[in-house]
């Protein structure tokens, strides 16, 4: 048989710095007791510093004794990890070091501003863009605000309890619900000025109470039932106007003001669509008699312009009867010639007789022409030639 594996026998002393483990030569009283296939081997070691404590042990006085291999007892020792003070100090440099950097760098985010408070000087004007900055570390903070369009909404639905709609009173006096989002953004070349005078909190600090008075006070302008008929669009511009004033001040850009939803009480609501129902029944009915009058009077003018037609041909043919008969009077002739055109349409020459008596014979003169007629006509035949 193998004989059993060295063991050494420790003694534990505490101390302040380290723990000291003595191990001990074999002494001679055991050399007979050690003899054999179960000899066990001891060592002696003077003061050795190992720096190892015993969690066991915490009267300090009793002696070490790891208990043999075949039988293991107890935790063993935990060893300690001794610095020594040159690699300290390069250790505690080096997070110095690092934390003077991660405070004097910022990284401002795109879409937002970053406003600038030194300990020494206070908020410095020109706030910073987006983009990577260096500040005084431990002396200057920066507070980043959001240059980006924004929208509150002010609504039933809203889950913040100071979020509710706008309650007002028309101009009669009636309640009326407003629910009203209104879009914004921050003046950029202001956010310091904003910093300083309202803060971060600006939105429940100003915005919301400024949307709130200025709706109620536009509201109280109109009627009722002139807010959800047709003056909505007139109601937006009164707001947006308002708004505007109380934004800039402010150091706030409003974009636009939306009017989700306007409600009404209910029975008011029935009344007015009753009213608008009558006057939208009396409209029609005033159309009607207006197209009966503007028909009749069409008639009337037209009777009128056929009279004046007639009136206007009659005195037509009279003067033209006048005249004829004018021309008749100084031109006897005429008379006889418009006869003898009625007598025989296809005739060409004729010849009167100078004292208008009678008619010649048409057919001795066929071949004659009318000047020659009008000549003769012109110096009268005498009796006996």
């Amino acid at each position: 048989m193998s004989p059993l594996p060295s063991l050494l026998e420790f003694s534990w002393k505490p101390s302040a710095a380290s723990s000291e483990i003595a191990v001990s030569q074999p002494r001679p009283e055991r050399q007979q007791w050690a003899s054999g296939p179960l000899r066990r081997n001891f060592y002696r070691v003077d003061r050795v510093s190992v720096g190892m404590t015993n969690p066991d042990n915490d009267r300090g006085s009793s002696p070490l004794r790891p208990n043999p291999v075949n039988n293991p007892s107890g935790p063993p020792p935990t060893p300690q990890i001794r610095i020594s003070p040159r690699l300290g100090w390069i250790i505690g440099g080096v997070v110095v070091v690092g934390l003077i950097v991660s405070q004097s760098v910022r990284v401002i985010p795109a879409g937002f501003v970053g406003v600038v408070f030194s300990a020494l000087s206070g908020v410095k004007p020109s706030p910073l863009e987006a983009g990577l900055h260096f500040v005084v570390p431990f002396v200057d903070q920066v507070t980043l605000y959001d240059a980006r369009l924004q929208e509150v909404t002010l609504a039933r639905e809203t889950a913040q309890s100071d979020e509710g709609s706008i309650r007002a009173r028309s101009k009669e006096g009636l309640d009326i619900t407003a629910d009203v989002t209104v879009q914004f953004r921050i003046d950029r070349n202001k956010a310091a000025i904003l910093h300083k005078e309202l803060g971060r909190n600006y939105i429940n600090t100003v915005l919301r109470p400024q949307v709130r008075s200025k709706v109620r006070d536009s509201i109280g302008q109109f009627g009722a039932a002139d807010l959800i008929s047709n003056q909505r669009t007139q109601l937006e511009t009164s707001i947006t106007t308002e708004l505007e004033k109380a934004f800039t001040r402010n150091n706030l850009v409003l974009d636009a003001i939306l009017l989700r939803e306007l409600k009404i009480p209910e029975s008011v609501a029935n009344a007015i669509e009753e009213k608008q129902t009558a006057e939208q029944q009396v409209a029609v009915e005033t159309n009607r008699l207006r197209q009966s009058e503007i028909s009749a009077q069409r008639a009337v003018v037209k009777a009128e312009g056929e009279a004046k037609a007639a009136v206007a041909t009659a005195k037509g043919q009279a003067e033209a009867l006048s005249l004829r008969g004018r021309a008749l009077k100084e031109n006897p002739q005429l008379i006889q010639l418009t006869v003898a055109e009625r007598l025989a349409p296809g005739i060409q020459t004729v010849m009167l007789p100078s004292d208008g008596n009678f008619l010649l014979d048409l057919k001795s003169f066929g071949t004659q022409t009318l000047p020659k007629v009008a000549q003769t006509s012109a110096t009268p035949t005498q009796p006996g030639n």
